[in-house]
């Protein structure tokens, strides 16, 4: 699931600076770039082409619909009860996942895949086609949830069939932890990390924080500036990249569990997470239910979540922040 494109504005000073390393991929399904600053340049090169290589194999091991690691498990959550081995490495991201799932109460829910499906956005190609509603409403009453998933030692299996596992909300915060954290095992200290608009800090660039672009919802071009501090991270979940219009209609693919049907009346949500062993994560899968509780309910779902610094802009354009927010979003551009 993409989300989000941030702009990174790097400050860049004087030519007696230490250089600055960047490099470009497209994994996940959007583009990713890691800059890094002060560190020689082999040391640089070094450690962005392993990241690089570990967000490619992450990639095909979460893909939701491609043949890998989480496709083969979804085949034996359809066979359910039939146990089978997990892959070692689901294991922390099945319990993690199902932990955020419980504390957003359902509304984060990977496990509602096959109402992606339904939807046409497990696809690089979808068209602008509303499912059938009895279709909807039967996946909506099979009620899958990431408790369904039972894990024993080496062994899993699920006691509902209808769980179809999509981590498209969850992969790129946890991409973004697991390279920050090899990144400063190799001593880097100074770096930027951005997958697709989920954005964490390591150290700052030169004298001054990392600075990014927080991407306008409907227009080409930032509409407000952050600066990071060491360990931040920030994540967007907007409507505007994975979506299609139908009869006037935007319809993206940020789909409520509740209703089975693409949240509305939101552009785009914003948070911002402090430091931790899990920041990026939370950066992306935050954004979620708090984008799906909208206008009405966003300032209770960013509590129900642990965040304090959100900004939420709904389908009028208007701009709504938690006063922590407010006070670290710079909206003078120029």
């Amino acid at each position: 699931m993409r989300l989000l494109i941030v702009l990174v504005m790097l400050v860049l000073a004087g030519c007696s600076q230490p250089q600055t390393y960047s490099q470009e991929s497209y994994v996940f399904g959007t583009r990713v770039e890691i800059t890094i600053y002060g560190a020689p340049q082999a040391l640089a090169a070094r450690v962005t082409k392993q990241v690089l290589r570990d967000f490619d194999e992450m990639h095909h091991t979460l893909h939701a619909w491609e043949p890998g690691t989480l496709s083969r498990m979804n085949a034996v959550f359809a066979l359910s009860p039939v146990p089978a081995a997990i892959a070692p490495g689901m294991i922390p991201i099945i319990q993690d996942a199902t932990r955020y799932s419980v504390q957003s109460g359902g509304t984060f829910n990977p496990a509602i895949g096959n109402l992606i499906k339904l939807w046409g956005f497990q696809s690089d190609h979808f068209e602008a086609k509303l499912p059938d509603p009895a279709a909807i409403k039967k996946l909506l009453a099979e009620r899958p949830q990431m408790q369904d998933i039972v894990l024993d030692g080496i062994m899993f299996h699920s006691t509902n069939p209808a769980v179809r596992l999509d981590l498209g909300g969850y992969a790129k915060g946890y991409a973004l932890d697991i390279a920050a954290a090899y990144l400063r095992s190799q001593g880097i200290k100074n770096a930027l990390i951005n997958i697709g608009g989920n954005i964490m800090a390591i150290g700052q660039h030169g004298d001054r924080p990392w600075r990014v672009g927080i991407q306008h919802p409907r227009k080409p071009s930032p509409i407000a500036l952050l600066d990071l501090r060491d360990g931040e991270a920030v994540g967007t979940s907007g409507d505007y990249q994975r979506y299609f219009e139908l009869g006037g209609k935007r319809y993206c693919h940020i789909i409520d569990p509740h209703t089975g049907w693409p949240a509305q009346g939101v552009q785009a949500v914003t948070v911002l997470i402090p430091p931790s062993t899990h920041a990026g994560t939370l950066s992306d899968v935050a954004s979620k239910p708090i984008f799906i509780a909208g206008v009405a309910g966003w300032q209770a779902a960013a509590q129900k979540m642990g965040v304090q610094d959100v900004m939420l802009i709904d389908a009028a354009g208007k701009v709504y922040m938690t006063d922590a927010m407010k006070k670290r979003l710079n909206f003078k551009l120029n």
